[in-house]
């Protein structure tokens, strides 16, 4: 495969996936890079790098920074954007590859971008809600510290390191396909478990 293309493929990819995460942080730091690091976005995604643009991605990052740290707020704010998160990764994913047209390939480009940004919403999503749980505040933080160094060094892999990070994405898809079917298992088994009559 052409070197070029990989690196492309990564890229979106690593947008698609990062939107199932942080969906404002990544539209900020893609504005970021197109206005200050020479990074060549799309004519559809040129808006990202306006100052207007950067203001309200980076006030919505920051919101969402804090949000992510309160456990009752976190789990509502998952809940509202796993209806945003998900069609923006498609999205995303399809921008990123301005030279496919309309056809077959815009449409597997677009289920590629919303299955990988299904895939980190789940995974997160999934986890956070076990997490949230906990009485504690320190293992929420925790969770959300580690899901923002996960998508700097993402983000950073993806664009220096294109076939590393698109091997990491394979393994990660894995894991949280396992990790859905584990909840599903446990979810099922709980349900099982409160139908029984007591002392059965």
């Amino acid at each position: 495969m052409d070197a070029e293309l990989i690196a492309q493929a990564a890229i979106a990819a690593a947008v698609a996936w990062g939107s199932g995460l942080r969906l404002y942080l990544v539209l900020l730091v893609l504005g970021l890079l197109g206005r200050y690091a020479g990074f060549e976005l799309p004519e559809t995604l040129a808006w990202l790098s306006h100052p207007l643009s950067l203001g309200i991605t980076g006030l919505l990052s920051l919101t969402e920074f804090f949000a992510d740290k309160i456990a009752w707020l976190d789990s509502i704010w998952d809940a509202l954007h796993s209806f945003l998160r998900i069609p923006a990764g498609a999205a995303l994913a399809v921008t990123l590859f301005p030279e496919l047209g309309d056809g077959g390939m815009t449409a597997l480009v677009a289920l590629l971008g919303g299955g990988v940004a299904a895939s980190a919403q789940l995974a997160k999503t999934g986890s956070r809600a076990v997490i949230n749980a906990s009485p504690e505040p320190l293992s929420n933080v925790a969770a959300s510290a580690a899901e923002e160094g996960m998508l700097v060094a993402g983000l950073w892999t993806a664009f220096n390191h294109p076939l590393v990070f698109l091997v990491l994405l394979a393994v990660f898809v894995v894991l949280s396909l396992a990790l859905a079917w584990f909840f599903v298992r446990a979810i099922r088994r709980l349900f099982a478990a409160r139908g029984r009559p007591a002392g059965a």
